[in-house]
């Protein structure tokens, strides 16, 4: 079985924080007394976790060339959510779901860039297919900043089956493309609704886009033609917050 790591110091402190049974060991960075490393081992001692002080160069190893920052931990996985038990949790919720969905994401850094994003914009999910999407490496992981531990990654075999699903229960699919002619700011975003972005250059392939049941397009004032889709995902994310914010304060009212 591989080894799954996790480093930065962010992200195996929020890790040891929120779930310290995940965290089998952690490698130190040797020569280094800080803040961040004297937290991370009060932390370790406390739920017993084993310490190992290393050179750099074994962390280098141990984090395949990450910016491993000085600290590397070797974790257990996170348990994951399979599409049933999100429908599940998605039939009966206290609040209008809000899910985005990711179609053809491959690089780590971007994954991780919209769990981030998703995690601060009170997303309950985020939905990849199974196949041609980045991994949770620790990579993604590290970039996430912690939001792996709180937003569940759902991976569907059939992202149009999922989605057929969803609507099943209710869920409005909103697309981001180029060639839509409303901008995002105009659609509602409120409601039980999932957001899905494509992958850069390419966007969303063309069953998951027949699949939304409304497009928006971001106004764009410069020269640049996109955006990268983890600030693309920010930008949307939190206009469909924005616009949900007002519509519970209306309803509560």
């Amino acid at each position: 079985m591989a080894q799954h790591t996790l480093f930065g110091w962010h992200a195996v402190t929020t890790l040891l924080e929120r779930h310290p049974e995940r965290v089998r060991s952690l490698k130190l960075q040797q020569g280094r007394e800080d803040g961040r490393q004297k937290r991370v081992r009060q932390l370790a001692d406390d739920f017993g976790v084993a310490v190992e002080q290393c050179q750099r160069r074994v962390l280098d190893e141990a984090s395949d060339g990450g910016n491993h920052q000085g600290v590397v931990a070797v974790i257990k996985p996170p348990v994951a959510l399979g599409e049933d038990e999100l429908l599940e949790r998605l039939e009966t919720p206290d609040h209008p779901p809000f899910i985005l969905l990711l179609d053809g994401v491959t690089d780590p850094h971007n994954l991780g860039a919209c769990l981030r994003t998703a995690d601060a914009a009170g997303v309950d999910a985020v939905v990849v297919p199974k196949d041609h999407s980045a991994p949770l490496n620790g990579v993604a992981m590290k970039v996430a900043s912690g939001a792996a531990e709180s937003v569940p990654l759902v991976r569907v075999t059939n992202l149009a089956r999922f989605m057929r699903r969803c609507q099943e229960q209710g869920i409005w699919f909103t697309g981001t493309s180029d060639a839509a002619e409303a901008g995002i700011h105009d659609l509602d975003l409120t409601g039980p609704m999932a957001l899905v972005m494509g992958a850069e250059g390419k966007g969303m392939r063309r069953l998951t886009r027949e699949h939304c049941d409304q497009l928006g397009h971001l106004p764009m004032a410069g020269l640049v033609s996109s955006l990268n889709v983890s600030v693309a995902a920010g930008v949307c994310l939190f206009e469909a917050r924005r616009q949900r914010t007002i519509a519970s304060a209306a309803h509560g009212a």
